[in-house]
């Protein structure tokens, strides 16, 4: 009956299992809303069109400047509910000089202008007040779809065509961005760890003779480290805003010691506390934060659960609590076993071997348990478009800690690759604020 036990539940196991790539690999809305859409580096037609005042306005009077266009309509669901993430966007990226121009697809002039009003839009908008597809716009510039946006380069060259604004607001920000030097100090130093030293980095911004900031925490998710793009952009974000910040690799992980096949989600937490016992005896740290994503969330909350008000803020990003669930269903990031008999390791993507301890210390983690005891200010970012770890596993972090607030991105994966800079500038706000 065992037998027939275990067999039945790896059968289950097997039929639930999303293929390794599938989890992290999806296509987008381009792939079928975009295909029309003039591509990159395709030179981008002049037009002549009536503005909502009146006026005459031609596409090329803004030549020599980088310019986005915003096809929409009042009349459109997804428009509308784009429409504060386009004005959030002309408010950061008009004062770094790019041009916004609103091309709207409506009949009534009417409810054009009083959604103007409504949305708050302060960019020109212009409209030939006809049918979406009848406009010779739409026909000039490929559009089927809407919302859809391009970004112009100075040149009149296309630069983008996308439906999706995050894909927009990401590509605006690297070609506005300058880069300019944080003033402080990086050093590479080294902490004992719950398996041998840890690598880590720490950034502190310029102090003067006995001057005190706060010190941020930053830990990398499952397989990752210290030197992925997000824990970077919160880093340097955060010391230029006068927050210091230390990230490292855990145990089995970048460059600190131990075996990864070793790791589990306690000793990762000891990890963490070994990093706090350092950071808090640095003569410049008057307080403490921390910040993690996927399995790092996983850790930092249960971390600042067991330091309790040692820690000031916490921010989580698309925190892995499902792992606890993917120890008992017997799948972790798509390897499979036996859950009630793990083997003494388990294959991974790469070179990479899951040890029987994680899984056995997974399969009854106390995470939610553990990091309830924490109730300071909280921020949890998650993505709806995650099939890593669903973001309803970030809502109940949202419940049980009631000084906390949910910042939840639509459509975006588990690593925030539609736009990591919205990510991390959330993250890196919470804690400036």
């Amino acid at each position: 009956m065992k037998t027939l036990r275990k067999i039945f539940l790896l059968f289950i196991v097997q039929a639930m299992a999303i293929p390794m790539m599938a989890q992290f690999v999806l296509n987008d809305a381009d792939t079928k809303y975009a295909t029309n859409l003039l591509k990159k580096g395709t030179h981008a037609p002049d037009f002549k069109l009536k503005t909502s005042t009146g006026k005459t306005f031609k596409l090329s009077s803004l030549k020599g400047k980088y310019v986005v266009l915003d096809f929409w309509a009042s009349w459109c669901p997804d428009c509308r509910k784009d429409a504060p993430n386009i004005v959030r966007m002309y408010n950061e990226f008009h004062k770094r000089g790019v041009e916004f121009v609103g091309v709207s697809f409506d009949t009534d002039a009417k409810a054009w202008a009083d959604a103007v009003v409504k949305y708050g839009i302060p960019y020109t908008q212009v409209s030939e007040l006809k049918k979406f597809h009848d406009t010779e716009i739409s026909k000039s510039f490929g559009v089927q779809w809407i919302p859809s946006m391009y970004l112009i380069g100075k040149d009149g060259n296309v630069i983008l065509g996308t439906v999706l604004s995050d894909k927009l607001e990401r590509t605006l920000t690297e070609i506005t961005s300058t880069n300019k030097k944080i003033s402080g100090s990086k050093e590479n130093v080294t902490i004992q760890g719950s398996k041998g030293k840890l690598a880590a980095i720490i950034q502190k911004p310029e102090l003067k003779d006995g001057e005190h900031c706060p010190m941020a925490i930053l830990m990398h998710g499952f397989g990752a480290n210290k030197e992925g793009q997000l824990l970077q952009l919160i880093s340097d974000s955060l010391q230029a805003n006068g927050i210091a910040s230390i990230r490292f690799d855990f145990n089995g992980h970048g460059a600190s010691e131990g075996d990864f096949k070793d790791m589990t989600v306690p000793n990762e937490v000891e990890d963490a506390k070994k990093v706090y016992e350092y950071v808090s005896s640095l003569p410049y740290v008057n307080s403490v934060y921390l910040a993690g994503h996927s399995q790092g969330g996983v850790v930092a909350s249960m971390t600042a659960g067991e330091l309790g008000n040692k820690i000031s803020k916490v921010v989580l990003m698309a925190p892995a609590a499902v792992l606890r669930e993917d120890a008992i269903r017997g799948n972790t990031m798509g390897a499979m076993y036996d859950p009630l008999d793990p083997p003494e390791s388990v294959k991974l993507f790469g070179s990479l071997r899951l040890g029987r301890d994680y899984i056995e210390t997974a399969f009854s983690l106390p995470i939610y348990e553990t990091a309830a005891k924490y109730q300071g200010p909280a921020c949890i970012i998650h993505g709806t478009g995650d099939r890593v770890v669903p973001y309803t596993y970030g809502e109940r972090y949202h419940e049980i800690w009631k000084n906390s607030e949910f910042d939840i991105l639509d459509g975006f994966d588990h690593g925030f690759s539609q736009n990591p800079y919205r990510a991390a500038d959330l993250a890196s706000k919470f804690f400036i604020k």
